[in-house]
Formats: structure tokens, C-alpha cells, sequence
């Protein structure tokens, strides 16, 4: 993979083109770490919104142990999100060229974590739910955090509900017959571009969910690895170029 595509796809300037190809990317990686986590932890790490009304209804049925699972996993979601969003701001205050590689690069740091010590965190009692749920709904609140913030909202990678929502409007618009071409109405024309970056994030997202569940179902924790090492080629090269210019401004210091 180039160098200079690499440095475009997570560092610091952005385009439309380097967000939705970054977007894809993590698109893959966000369905791989979902589904094999589900087999692993056996519920979905990204899906708030269910998290959520599990919550109301065990509150309403008195399970109030499954009310504090869903409070551990919103919370941990919710402290990936503010965690991205405090290391985005930090290294934009410094104008960093990593300022949205380095919660990647922590992304990486996490997986690799869970995918080498999972059997055993699985085993250990966080906030009202094991380590390893904690620590998957924490990955996918800080890599929701950072594409939401660097797209300006524009694209989501953890989840498709708001995806699919698009992809309908998209598809009323592309098959509304406009009966009325005097011009003087506005035509319903659907965006045909945008319709395409849709498909590919669902298409990206349901292709790592069966990898990665194919993943965990043959070799277990260990196959977030590769999905970490992804996560690495994609945010380094901006890391690097940080590195570069802090050693060299502590050379000319001496």
C-alpha cells in the first residue's frame, strides 16, 4: 500500500475520497470485531440501541442484574467515544499529523489485547460485565467517535441501521416517477454517488462480519490479530510523521 495513500486515508488534511475509503476499511473491521465478538462475549458490542431497550424491558420484568449488564456496556461505549474525542482534540490543539491515527492506533492496541488475552479476561468481572465486554463496546464507541468526527458525521462504521435508513431514502428518490416535467416543480433525483458509498459500507460491514465470525468459530480470540495489524498499516504512516518531527525539533533543542 503506498506511503502517500496511507498518509492521505488517516492523516491530519482530509478528502471525501480518503473518508469513504477509510470508511470502508473500518467498516470491515467494525463488522469482524462485531459478530466475532458476539461468539465471543454472546451479544453485539455496537448496538446502543438495542442495549438500550434491553435495559427498559429487564428493568420493567425486574432482571436488574441484566440492567446493570446493559449499564456496564453503555458505559464503556460511551467512555471509547470520549476518550477518541479527547485524543482528536489534544493532537488538533498541537496541530498533529496523527490527530485521528492515534485513536486507531489505540483501536489496534485493544484488539490486540483482546484477541491475545481474551479467554482470559473473559473470566474477569469488570463494571457489572466480563473485561472482554467492556473492552469491545469501548473499541467500537472510540472507532464510531473518530469517523463520525473526521467525516463531520457524514459516515458511520459500527453499525447500519442509519446506514440502511440512507440507503432507503436514497432508493425512494431513485424510483419516484415524476409525473410533472413542465419545469416548474422541482424534479426528485436521487444521489446516485452517495447510494454507491452506502452499499459499500453495509457490503463492507456484512464481509467482515463473516470473516470474523468465520474467524472466532476456527481459532478463537486470536483472530482480531490480523484486524489489528489492519488498523496499524492504516494509521502509522501520520504516527510516524509525528515522531519524525518531535525528534527532530529535540535535535535542534540540544
Amino acid at each position: 500500500m503506498p506511503i502517500k495513500y496511507v498518509r492521505r486515508l488517516s492523516g491530519r488534511k482530509r478528502s471525501r475520497d480518503a473518508n469513504r475509503h477509510l470508511g470502508f476499511s473500518l467498516a470491515f473491521v467494525a463488522g469482524a470485531t462485531n459478530a466475532g465478538g458476539f461468539l465471543a462475549v454472546q451479544q453485539y458490542t455496537s448496538h446502543m440501541t438495542g442495549v438500550v431497550s434491553s435495559m427498559a424491558d429487564h428493568l420493567v420484568l425486574g432482571s436488574h442484574e441484566l440492567v446493570l449488564n446493559g449499564v456496564g456496556g453503555l458505559l464503556s461505549f460511551l467512555s471509547g467515544a470520549m476518550c477518541s474525542a479527547m485524543m482528536v482534540n489534544y493532537a488538533r490543539r498541537r496541530r498533529m499529523h496523527s490527530e485521528f491515527a492515534l485513536p486507531l492506533l489505540l483501536e489496534a492496541v485493544l484488539l490486540l489485547c483482546f484477541g491475545v488475552l481474551g479467554a482470559r479476561l473473559a473470566q474477569i468481572e469488570g463494571l457489572f460485565v466480563p473485561l472482554t465486554v467492556m473492552l469491545l463496546c469501548f473499541i467500537m464507541g472510540l472507532q464510531n467517535a473518530v469517523i463520525t468526527k473526521l467525516s463531520h458525521a457524514e459516515i458511520r462504521t459500527t453499525h447500519v441501521t442509519g446506514i440502511v435508513t440512507d440507503i432507503g431514502i436514497e432508493l425512494g428518490k431513485l424510483f419516484y416517477w415524476n409525473l410533472d416535467r413542465d419545469g416548474v416543480r422541482p424534479q426528485v433525483l436521487a444521489n446516485r454517488e452517495r447510494l454507491r458509498v452506502l452499499s459499500t459500507l453495509v457490503l463492507s460491514f456484512f464481509l467482515g462480519g463473516v470473516i470474523g465470525a468465520a474467524g472466532f468459530k476456527h481459532v478463537g480470540y486470536v483472530s482480531t490479530i490480523p484486524l489489528a495489524l489492519i488498523l496499524v498499516l492504516l494509521a502509522i504512516v501520520p504516527a510516524i510523521d509525528d515522531l519524525v518531527l518531535w525528534v527532530r525539533r529535540l535535535a535542534r533543542r540540544r
